[in-house]
């Protein structure tokens, strides 16, 4: 928990303050749920799990199966290197799709990595090259492949990630000033695989 702590303190200054209150709220649920002896994520409704329509590119290879799918909402934060804006890092919370009352359940930062708030697995990925679908005013839908996994839970033995539906999040347009930052509102539907047993 110091860990994950210290990880959204050196941020803060980089996200907008609704991302950083919903980030501690996470943070001080899943410790009230830890400190009840019950997980924080308990109840969920048990509506299907939606899964966007996937494009085929960005089909995961054979021999994986789906093991969870989050919405998530955040921002897309660039910074101005040279007169143009480049991405420096996402920062969302993540919920369970089946869950109506949206309760963050993970929190996506820079690597890019995903990190699950009620049980502290996490993933890192990279995208796969090629593997990208452009989306009309919004950031790119893609599939990334994880290169490193920690802990037992949801994410522990995450192999390929899927960002999908994706809206908002597109960079401004037109030159800036060097050293200038922008975070820009984004949704997205994460869907992650682990390989079939």
């Amino acid at each position: 928990m110091e860990l994950l702590l210290m990880l959204f303190s050196k941020r803060a200054a980089l996200v907008t303050g609704t991302v950083v209150t919903a980030a501690a709220a996470v943070i001080g649920s899943a410790a009230a749920g830890q400190a009840s002896g019950r997980p924080s994520a308990e109840t969920h409704a048990t509506a299907p799990t939606p899964t966007p329509s996937i494009p085929p590119q960005l089909q995961v290879p054979d021999g994986n199966k789906k093991t969870a799918v989050m919405d998530a909402k955040g921002v897309q934060t660039y910074a101005c290197t040279n007169g143009a804006w480049t991405l420096l890092e996402p920062a969302a919370t993540l919920s369970d799709a089946r869950d109506i009352r949206h309760r963050p359940i993970a929190l996506h930062s820079r690597g890019p990595v995903w990190v699950s708030t009620v049980d502290g697995s996490a993933v890192n990925a990279a995208a796969v090259p090629g593997a990208s679908v452009p989306t009309p005013d919004a950031v790119p839908q893609l599939l990334l492949k994880a290169t490193a996994t920690r802990g037992d839970g949801v994410f522990g033995s995450v192999s390929y990630i899927q960002r999908l539906a994706t809206r908002g999040g597109v960079a401004p347009i037109g030159s800036c000033e060097q050293g200038a930052q922008v975070s820009v509102p984004y949704s997205a539907t994460y869907v992650f695989y682990a390989p079939a047993q």
